[in-house]
């Protein structure tokens, strides 16, 4: 869903350049921003879940340890 905000952040920004509209070459500008947003966020809850899982490895193998 990143990409597609892009996509059409980018063109909203171009077709407001062409139109001389700064409104719509706002409003794409908050749609890339959007979707810079949604990558961090998603790259954040996966790397959540990689410590995650690392943690649990962790705990699984001080438990059979003991």
């Amino acid at each position: 869903m990143g990409l597609m905000d892009r996509i059409r952040g980018r063109a909203k920004k171009a077709a407001g350049d062409l139109a001389g509209d700064e409104s719509l070459r706002r409003q794409g500008a908050r749609e890339e921003a959007k979707a810079d947003a949604k990558e961090d966020l998603k790259r954040a809850h996966e790397q959540v879940e990689d410590q995650a899982v690392r943690v649990r490895e962790t705990e699984d193998d001080a438990g059979h340890g003991a």
